[in-house]
C-alpha cells in the first residue's frame, strides 16, 4: 500500500468495479464519438454510476479523497481546456463523464500497480526521458519536455509512490492515445501562449494526471494526520 493513499478493498463488488473501468473508458470513448446525439449523455450517466458505486463501496475515511479528486480534476479540466486551450473536446465542452473518469482511473491505477513488473516501472522514467529529449530536440514535441520534468519531480520526491506515478503516467498516455485517435478530444499542434509545437497527444501528457495524483495523495496524508492527532488527544 502506498503511504497516505486511500485504503481500497478489491474483493467482491469492488473487484468487479475495478475491472469494469478499462472497458468502460474504451467503450465510452467509442459511444461518445459515434452515437450522437445520445451517446455522450449515456456515457456520462454510466460513468457517474460507477463513481457513485465506488463511493459506496469504499470506506468512509476514503470518500473525502475521492471527492477531492473529482473537484481537482474538474478544476484542472476547466483551466487546461477552457481557459488555456491546450486541447478541445469534440463538442467544445467538458463532457460530464470526464471528471469522474479521472477518479476511476486514479483508483484503478492505485489498485493495479502491484500487478505490473517492477523492472518495467523502474526503467520507464529514463526511457521516457530519452524519447522526450529526442522529440524536443527534433522540434516535434517541445511541450513534453517541461511536462516530463514535472513528472520527474513527482517521481523523484515521492519514494513510496514512485511506481504508482510511473504506472499512472503510462496508463494515462494509453488513454490519451486511444481517445485522441477516436476523436473525443484533440490537442492543438501549437501550445497557446507558449507557441511551441506538440503532438496529439503530447508524449508526456500523463504528467498532468501525476500532478492530480500528487494532490490527492497529499490530501489523503493530511486527512490521516489530522485524524491521528484528534485520536491521540481523545
Amino acid at each position: 500500500m502506498i503511504a497516505g493513499a486511500p485504503s481500497s478493498s478489491t474483493s467482491g463488488l469492488a473487484r468487479v468495479l475495478l475491472w469494469l473501468i478499462p472497458p468502460s473508458i474504451a467503450c465510452g470513448a467509442l459511444i461518445d464519438q459515434y452515437c450522437a446525439p445520445w451517446g455522450q449523455g449515456a456515457v456520462s450517466a454510466f460513468i457517474w454510476l460507477l463513481y457513485l458505486a465506488l463511493l459506496v463501496l469504499e470506506a468512509p475515511a476514503t470518500r473525502p479523497a475521492l471527492i477531492a479528486c473529482l473537484i481537482l480534476a474538474t478544476t484542472g479540466e476547466v483551466i487546461l481546456s477552457l481557459v488555456w486551450g491546450l486541447y478541445d473536446y469534440r463538442l467544445h465542452n467538458i463532457p460530464l463523464f470526464v471528471p469522474p473518469g479521472h477518479v476511476l482511473l486514479f483508483w484503478f491505477g492505485l489498485n493495479t500497480v502491484v500487478r505490473v513488473p517492477a523492472r518495467l516501472l523502474d526503467a520507464m522514467p529514463l526511457l521516457s526521458g530519452l524519447v522526450v529529449a529526442v522529440l524536443a530536440i527534433s522540434g516535434i514535441d517541445q511541450l513534453s519536455l517541461p511536462l516530463w520534468l514535472m513528472f520527474f519531480v513527482c517521481w523523484y520526491y515521492s519514494r513510496s509512490a514512485r511506481r504508482f506515478y510511473v504506472w499512472m503516467f503510462l496508463i494515462a498516455l494509453i488513454m490519451e492515445v486511444f481517445a485522441t485517435w477516436v476523436g473525443n478530444w484533440r490537442w492543438h499542434s501549437e501550445v497557446p501562449l507558449l507557441h511551441i509545437p506538440t503532438t496529439n497527444p503530447p508524449l508526456a501528457a500523463g504528467a498532468f494526471y501525476c500532478m492530480l495524483d500528487v494532490l490527492v495523495l497529499g490530501l489523503s496524508r493530511l486527512i490521516h494526520r489530522r485524524k491521528s492527532a484528534v485520536a491521540s488527544r481523545a
